[in-house]
């Protein structure tokens, strides 16, 4: 199984993430790390998120994003580190 945005196996622990947020109506889950999923939810609010729906494309054309899935492309699928909240 891949992971929805950076595309690598996932490893031992699967994050079910909902592209668009439940609290903006939606239903359907997609397998993410969660190292994946946390770099999400900092760099986007569930209004972006809702706009972007299920399309993986648009948010890899978000330049911290684009450089997130470049750096992590060659980690092992159970790794993980602590992602900074961006400021708003």
């Amino acid at each position: 199984m891949a992971c929805w945005l950076c595309g690598r196996p996932t490893g031992k622990t699967i994050v079910w993430h909902h592209p668009i947020p439940k609290s903006r109506g939606g239903r359907d889950v997609v397998p993410m790390h969660s190292i994946c999923q946390q770099t999400l939810i900092t760099n986007f609010t569930n209004s972006e998120l809702q706009r972007h729906g299920m399309v993986v494309a648009g948010l890899l054309e978000n330049p911290n994003i684009r450089k997130f899935v470049d750096w992590v492309a060659n980690k092992d699928p159970d790794f993980t580190a602590t992602i900074v909240k961006k400021q708003r």
